[in-house]
């Protein structure tokens, strides 16, 4: 959910239902009350050359965060009145035992540049966590992640709850070129297996990293496929998906008002039962991504 443009609006599908997949809710599990508070900003510093890094002093988020959720984060102080909304940014890493809070993101608009003005000792009011986690199953061995860009950000925290649960994770970070690369090292402090691929070097292709992973894990293959930030690494956990019989599950980036479901605003367009498609922001961000029964007909 960490978002490379200043209104997010890209997600990892360009449709709920695209080709014979689609999005589906996963089942329903318990998940932390959100709290809305101001907190502490403990660091605020550039990533590169594209990215800025925020660590938060938020003791009650880093307590109740699962992986795959994701914060909404005012780009304005205390009694300023602009910019309106929020943005939701993925949790990139959360320390319980120190109440640490870790955000990545993208400066692009007027609103992520905002939030960049915010120095180390301000207070910054932030509700989370937010949003349906990443389902990893008691009786899942190996989970693979796909990350693109900045989109890298909703899968980290896989990474680190599957340290801690025993749980084998391989990671792909990919990106246009190798600075632009995020989480390699935070994947491999939490005991991941990484694979770092670009544009630059040619070895970021879906063709190529489905010759580089079908080679490698076919003979252990994960059960789990997850990723975020790219359409055609959702086509990739498609293939990769059909040739080991492993399950598919994204997280999804939207335009949000509220982060809460209260503003029925980020709509996902995935087939419901009720009047109104699931929401992203309440049903998701994560989704499983399913191949679209026999006999169906998409909306």
């Amino acid at each position: 959910m960490s978002t490379p443009s200043d209104a997010p609006a890209a997600t990892p599908v360009k449709d709920a239902t695209v080709g014979n997949w689609e999005l589906t809710k996963l089942p329903r599990n318990t998940r932390p009350k959100a709290t809305a508070g101001q907190y502490r900003i403990l660091d605020h510093r550039p990533l590169g050359d594209r990215y800025m890094a925020l660590t938060l002093d938020a003791p009650a988020i880093a307590e109740a965060a699962q992986p795959g959720q994701f914060l909404m984060l005012t780009a304005a102080r205390r009694g300023e009145k602009t910019p309106a909304l929020p943005r939701p940014m993925a949790i990139y890493s959360a320390d319980k035992a120190t109440g640490i809070v870790e955000v990545l993101y993208g400066v692009v608009g007027s609103g992520t540049k905002r939030l960049q003005s915010f120095e180390a000792s301000e207070e910054m009011f932030v509700v989370g966590p937010l949003g349906r986690a990443f389902d990893v199953g008691a009786d899942t061995r190996r989970v693979l992640l796909i990350g693109r860009g900045i989109g890298t950000c909703s899968l980290t925290t896989v990474a680190q709850a599957n340290a801690a649960n025993g749980v084998e994770t391989i990671a792909v970070t990919s990106a246009r070129e190798p600075s632009a690369l995020i989480g390699a090292d935070y994947y491999r402090a939490h005991g991941a297996q990484v694979y770092e691929v670009t544009d630059q070097e040619g070895t970021s292709t879906p063709d190529a990293l489905f010759a580089t992973l079908t080679k490698d894990l076919d003979d252990n293959p994960p059960e789990i496929i997850m990723t975020c930030g790219s359409d055609r690494l959702t086509r990739l956990c498609e293939d990769l998906a059909q040739r080991w019989g492993s399950k598919v599950q994204v997280s999804v980036e939207a335009h949000m008002a509220c982060g809460l479901g209260y503003c029925h605003g980020c709509a996902s367009g995935a087939r419901s039962e009720g009047a109104e498609s699931p929401l992203i922001c309440n049903d998701g961000p994560v989704f499983s991504w399913e191949p679209v029964p026999a006999g169906t007909c998409a909306p």
